[in-house]
């Protein structure tokens, strides 16, 4: 059975990264996107795909979980679970995926290629079944297929 989650990605340009009031371990990044600001609070928690070392400038993507409540204020504000570097034409998807590695929601299906790079959450080898898991996964282009499909460039599984 597929877990009630609902992650959703923002795509903007890092426009200052500065530490939370009296929270060392927390920092707020906000992200200038083509709608306008938006706040993004990176904890301990926050999954850091490859560990990069964000900077302003950067383009990334955030995810964040659209289950959990946000304050009503603006700009938005809200909690990070997973944040990626973005390279150009590249669009990330943090989603489950069932044993016919179609997306939750069926926004995405996956059609794996020799060329498609596949790896744990701590950049180990993964040659397990892919489906019935929650993947980050970068792409280039779709069909035009409902659903869209995809062979991806990369994917990260979490166990």
């Amino acid at each position: 059975m597929q877990p009630s989650i609902n992650y959703t990605g923002i795509t903007g340009i890092i426009e200052r990264i500065s530490p939370l009031q009296n929270e060392c371990c927390n920092q707020n990044i906000v992200l200038r996107t083509m709608n306008g600001i938006v706040h993004f609070i990176l904890s301990p928690g926050t999954y850091v795909a490859d560990n990069t070392p964000l900077r302003t400038g950067m383009q990334v993507t955030a995810f964040y979980d659209a289950n959990l409540p946000v304050p009503l204020i603006y700009p938005p504000r809200y909690q990070a679970a997973f944040i990626s570097r973005t390279e150009p034409n590249e669009s990330i998807i943090v989603s489950f995926f069932d044993r016919n590695l179609l997306a939750a929601e069926g926004q995405l299906k996956l059609n794996i290629g020799s060329e498609t790079r596949i790896s744990t959450a701590n950049g180990q080898r993964y040659t397990c079944s892919l489906g019935n898991n929650l993947m980050m996964v970068y792409y280039s282009a779709t069909t035009r297929s409902i659903p869209p499909q995809t062979t991806p460039d990369r994917i990260i599984i979490f166990c």
